[in-house]
């Protein structure tokens, strides 16, 4: 494991958007001259029997408790599952009792950011579900400031509590507001990591 600071990009994606959103939020804490790692959270079953390989067949590799561990900064990411963060990743955070327990995420920024199908799909609620146990954790939160014009100017997403993306039932790809508003929190997130650790 790397001694160098990293934010961590966790999030879980069922078609697509979140994890489109993860890698431009990626891009902005590179520009802010700190490593992103991207990590996501296996799928919860219906069956208990079931399990997934250890290592995803696709995309980015499945978080553990050493990368929420080591991360300087956090960034975290959900579709809307009925207003509030879809049940993978709150299984996964329900299982991070040991790093709370230590303090281990005490005192490093974190932030939030989602995709729904529809405008009014529980964007916000689901950004603030996913903020509540962050701050359990000790975690500073930080949001998107008015001083970013797209949050004037977006008819998709976008929200001073994170970015946010409307993909509608046909999955759209995201919008040139939800591309800079993912990039600017990434930047922010990074700015903030740096200076919180002196």
């Amino acid at each position: 494991m790397s001694d160098k600071p990293y934010v961590l990009v966790l999030y879980y994606s069922r078609h697509g958007s979140v994890a489109a959103m993860a890698e431009q939020i990626a891009l902005g804490v590179e520009t802010g001259g700190v490593e992103a790692r991207l990590r996501t959270v296996p799928p919860v079953s219906p069956t208990c029997e079931a399990t997934d390989p250890d290592i995803p067949p696709q995309g980015h590799l499945y978080c553990s408790l050493d990368d929420l561990r080591g991360c300087g900064g956090l960034i975290l990411g959900s579709p809307t599952r009925f207003g509030n963060m879809a049940a993978p990743l709150k299984y996964f955070l329900d299982g991070t009792s040991s790093l709370w327990l230590n303090g281990d995420l005490a005192g490093k920024p974190a932030a939030v950011f989602s995709s729904t199908a529809s405008l009014h799909g529980g964007q916000e609620t689901t950004l603030v579900s996913m903020m509540l146990p962050l701050l359990h954790h000790g975690m500073i939160i930080a949001g998107l400031p008015y001083t970013h014009p797209e949050l004037n100017t977006t008819t998709s997403g976008g929200t001073p509590y994170g970015p946010t993306h409307v993909a509608g039932t046909d999955n759209r790809p995201l919008s040139r507001e939800e591309i800079l508003l993912c990039k600017a929190l990434g930047r922010r997130l990074a700015e903030l990591a740096g200076k919180l650790a002196g």
